[in-house]
């Protein structure tokens, strides 16, 4: 009969046991001294390594040719214990024998010297669902247990364990297995087992064991059963997961705010007999894996649930920022938990995914924050905004549309400089001076000290910086003497943020191009002078389109 590979590759002495070095040591060191305890609470997820590791202990107590605190694996011993043919060492399942007749019956069978090796050695699986009566039971025993008896204790759940019965036992932690470690162990079974498993294969089954060997070994089980090599697309294949594809076409759509794209696979899904539930789970694990693809690009592949090739999520991470994923996660975590009480699952999830796709059907911060972002960015402009309101004695203005950023080489230099800077309200403009033809520029003389400059350049200026310095630019003050361009700041503060080299080269740039010969920039803090006003508003702001756009939330309010 076939054996399964798990079962098979079971590992029968402390050096096979992967991944638990720390445990594996200590467990052999305390054989080969005699310095052995009366119990032991193995604690960790599942396939770990934690029943493995108390059958190889139970046989390293008994064996009778030791070796260096291991087991030898030939005595009738150790063969004993591997096909369950020895009596004084029961492993037993809690899950199926939690009550406490179970626990005084084998209570009063402990006290019995072993008939045929020198420790009876008990081994407690899923401890943890003991009802309370059965852990009293078991507390007294292990307070004064015989010289012969040994327990070993397994759970999954530590906290679910009374603090009477850990502060008794010696506690060992199974951590998960790491990646790299299962994939060497994969191969080497697949090697024995002559399975062709391609190392990118095996790098994928260990990424979806989540750490649990065994479960590795019952994919690789799977995978090797439909012939041929096993590489990541016949893992994908195999297991089912395939479908992801789906899914992360699904959520390319929702990063390109395609509704009607989104919307039909869904349905699509939703007739295939796709959950739900399962769908929302998969695309929030999709959106996790691609916002730690982006924060920890350096070793966060061990991070990764495995399921999506990485093609597939460079790709999507070209479409998205942390912020918005961070938002598609929220969402996506807070409707899957509402589902258990929904009316109409598939409706609610039509719904997240309409909010997902467009941040205005969103009413919280988030939303509201990523659009103000976009808006400053130029991704998009409204169709049609509500009029801002003017004083009574004045005509409403229309809003005006922002056109695009110019490109460097499309900016009107020479319209700028004619310009001057914009009027006060309530001031008159002065009447334009006559025009007189314009000498070349090599043949005028570059001016001793220009003060108008700054004013005309400053909308420029801001149109090439990020918000937090087109913020502090109003706090300044710029004179060009000859070829130096001298930035009075109003305080430290605000010559801190300006003075690096993404401001100093903006402005060196956009200045040099104006006056036609190069310009050096230096920062200085001082007293703006007395004719310093607040310039206006730069087309780029967008702020009357701003402020049509927040006329849709009049009645929103912060809770």
């Amino acid at each position: 009969m076939y054996q399964a590979l798990y079962r098979k590759w079971r590992p029968r002495d402390f050096e096979d046991v992967v991944g638990q070095e720390h445990i594996t040591r200590t467990l052999q060191r305390q054989v080969a001294e005699g310095k052995l305890s009366h119990a032991y609470l193995f604690t960790g997820t599942r396939g770990t390594g934690k029943t493995t590791c108390a059958k190889i202990l139970a046989k390293a107590v008994n064996c009778e040719h030791p070796e260096d605190g291991r087991p030898c694996n030939r005595c009738p011993a150790c063969l004993g214990i591997d096909n369950g043919s020895l009596l004084d060492v029961l492993e037993m399942d809690a899950a199926s024998n939690n009550g406490v007749d179970y626990i005084r019956a084998l209570r009063e069978e402990a006290i019995y010297p072993p008939a045929h090796v020198k420790y009876r050695v008990y081994i407690v699986d899923e401890v943890h669902m003991l009802s309370v009566s059965a852990f009293n039971a078991l507390l007294k025993i292990l307070e004064e247990p015989p010289a012969h008896l040994i327990f070993i204790l397994a759970t999954t759940e530590l906290h679910k364990v009374p603090a009477t019965i850990l502060s008794r036992c010696q506690r060992f932690a199974f951590k998960r297995i790491l990646p790299r470690d299962i994939a060497q162990r994969l191969l080497y079974v697949a090697r024995e087992e002559g399975i062709g498993l391609t190392p990118g294969g095996a790098d994928l089954l260990a990424r979806l064991a989540d750490g649990a060997l065994r479960d590795a070994l019952s994919l690789l089980d799977q995978c090797g059963a439909a012939g041929g090599d096993v590489d990541e697309a016949k893992v994908l294949e195999v297991l089912g997961l395939a479908g992801n594809l789906q899914v992360s076409e699904m959520l390319e759509d929702i990063l390109k705010r395609d509704q009607q794209a989104a919307i039909l696979l869904l349905h699509q899904l939703y007739s295939g007999g796709k959950d739900i539930g399962a769908l929302l789970g998969e695309l929030s694990t999709l959106a996790r894996d691609l916002l730690i693809r982006m924060t920890a690009p350096r070793g966060g592949d061990a991070l990764l649930s495995g399921g999506y090739p990485a093609e597939v999520l460079d790709r999507l991470a070209a479409l998205a920022s942390p912020q918005r994923l961070i938002h598609i996660t929220t969402l996506l975590q807070s409707t899957a938990a509402g589902l258990a009480l929904s009316a109409s699952r598939r409706t609610d999830a039509e719904l997240c995914l309409l909010r997902l796709c467009d941040d205005s059907l969103s009413g919280d911060l988030t939303a509201l924050a990523a659009r103000i972002e976009r808006l400053e960015a130029g991704e998009f402009r409204p169709a049609a905004a509500a009029p801002v309101q003017a004083a009574p004695a004045q005509a409403a203005a229309p809003i005006r549309e922002a056109p695009p950023p110019a490109a460097e080489d499309d900016i009107p230099w020479d319209a700028l400089l004619q310009e001057g800077p914009p009027p006060v309200e309530g001031e008159t403009p002065p009447a334009p001076a006559e025009s007189a033809p314009a000498a070349p520029a090599a043949a005028q003389d570059a001016p001793a000290e220009d003060r108008n400059l700054w004013p005309r350049l400053l909308n420029s200026y801001k149109g090439r910086l990020p918000a937090m310095n087109r913020a502090f630019l109003d706090s300044a003050w710029g004179v060009l003497e000859g070829d130096l361009l001298t930035v009075t700041c109003a305080s430290d503060l605000t010559k801190n943020q300006l003075h690096n080299d993404k401001v100093q080269g903006v402005l060196q740039e956009i200045t040099s191009a104006a006056v036609g010969r190069p310009v050096s920039v230096a920062f200085t803090v001082g007293k703006l002078p007395a004719a310093t006003r607040a310039p206006a508003a730069h087309p780029e702001d967008k702020l009357d389109a701003l402020i049509g756009l927040g006329s849709q939330f009049d009645n929103f309010k912060v809770k």
